[in-house]
């Protein structure tokens, strides 16, 4: 990976920021237009709503931060990448859900302001820092876009003769 300098850091950096706020608009709006939108659709269904809503904000995300964010650094392997992606916004769920829990099963604390504060503030914004270090260097790292490897020849095979060099004759 390529030495960066910190402007160029903090770019990426909004630019994930953006792309973050963009998907978690359409998580919320969509969850919000499932569950009391027209219809209210999912009213007694609002787990699936959030299944749906944040699995659709999942693959804006992975869009903005696969052809803005991280562009220089994108994968040869779209779906490999995107497999990551997955796994890695599950590992960031996880980082919430388990701040929510010391939260409120450690420490007591069962009010709804401090549920909030741990889920929606503490828990995402531990969750966000390791999405961010997981993306730049495990998902988007660039290392399969390097292109093919040459593939060694199959055991037993003769070695194919160095070119000669000048001034050699080519004779032993």
């Amino acid at each position: 990976m390529a030495k960066q300098s910190f402007s160029q850091w903090l770019a990426e950096l909004f630019k994930f920021g953006f792309v973050g706020g963009v998907a978690y608009v359409v998580d919320t709006g969509l969850f919000n237009l499932l569950v009391y939108g027209p219809g209210e659709l999912l009213l007694t269904h609002p787990t699936l709503a959030k299944v749906i809503s944040a699995s659709v904000a999942t693959l804006v995300a992975w869009i903005g931060n696969r052809y803005w964010t991280f562009s220089g650094k994108r994968s040869a392997t779209a779906g490999r990448e995107l497999v990551m992606f997955v796994l890695v916004n599950v590992g960031g769920m996880l980082v919430a859900v388990a701040t929510l829990w010391f939260s409120y099963y450690m420490l007591g604390l069962t009010s709804p302001v401090a549920v909030n504060i741990s889920a929606n503030v503490v828990g995402v914004a531990l969750g966000t820092i390791f999405r961010y270090v997981c993306y730049r260097y495990w998902v988007f790292s660039g290392a399969a876009a390097a292109g093919p490897r040459t593939p060694a020849p199959p055991a037993g095979s003769p070695r194919p003769d160095p070119a000669p060099s000048e001034g050699r004759s080519g004779r032993s």
